[in-house]
């Protein structure tokens, strides 16, 4: 980012609150960025626990597929899928509440013994699968805002802030200059001045 600026004061002023602004805000990113960091750590290491639980869960489905054959997948249906919203690390995050379920009802005499507990066990995959859906949408809503958060880190760190230092120094330098240059004109005239008032005295006391 180029930084426009002229050599006057009212630059400079301007120049070094902006300075501030970014010196003052790029603590309270810094830390953002790492909590950022770290909360998108713990989420993968969520998914990754998650996903097993998945490859468990599928394992022992596969190992009962000739019953599951036999089991009317109709009977269940998820209603609703309730979620709330909370911010982690300053990010809004959507949080599985709960599933609903409906059933149809069965004839627990026409119909196999471990039908029940096939309730019970496709609602706990049906779960896992769409807690892994929310948690891999928190992974990417915080690397997303890690993401940004590091590119204005380091735009404020490495291109912003030595920028308008930089910026600052120019201008200062040329002040400086011009009053030195400043000075000496006024010196070289007093002296001038003061050569001719001389002159001008002893023409004077030479006339006399």
């Amino acid at each position: 980012m180029a930084i426009t600026y002229q050599f006057n004061k009212t630059s400079l002023q301007g120049l070094e609150k902006n300075l501030k602004m970014r010196q003052r805000t790029l603590p309270t990113l810094q830390s953002k960025e790492s909590a950022l960091r770290l909360e998108v750590k713990k989420a993968k290491d969520e998914v990754k626990a998650l996903d097993e639980e998945v490859n468990r869960r599928i394992k022992d489905y596969d190992k009962m597929i000739a019953l599951w054959g036999e089991f009317d997948t109709s009977l269940i249906h998820v209603d609703d899928v309730k979620m709330s919203v909370k911010k982690i690390a300053g990010v809004r995050i959507p949080i599985l509440e709960e599933v609903v379920y409906s059933t149809k009802s069965f004839s627990i005499y026409d119909s196999p013994k471990w039908f029940y507990d096939g309730f019970e066990q496709l609602k706990a995959i049906a779960d896992i699968g769409i807690r892994q859906e929310f948690v891999h949408r928190k992974v990417d809503l915080l690397e997303y805002a890690r993401k940004k958060t590091t590119q204005k880190v380091n735009l404020f760190e490495k291109v912003q802030i030595p920028g308008y230092q930089d910026a600052i120094r120019k201008i200062k330098r040329f002040m400086e200059d011009e009053e030195n240059l400043s000075k000496s004109s006024q010196k070289i005239v007093k002296a001038k001045r003061q050569r001719e008032a001389d002159n001008a005295q002893q023409g004077k006391e030479a006339a006399l």
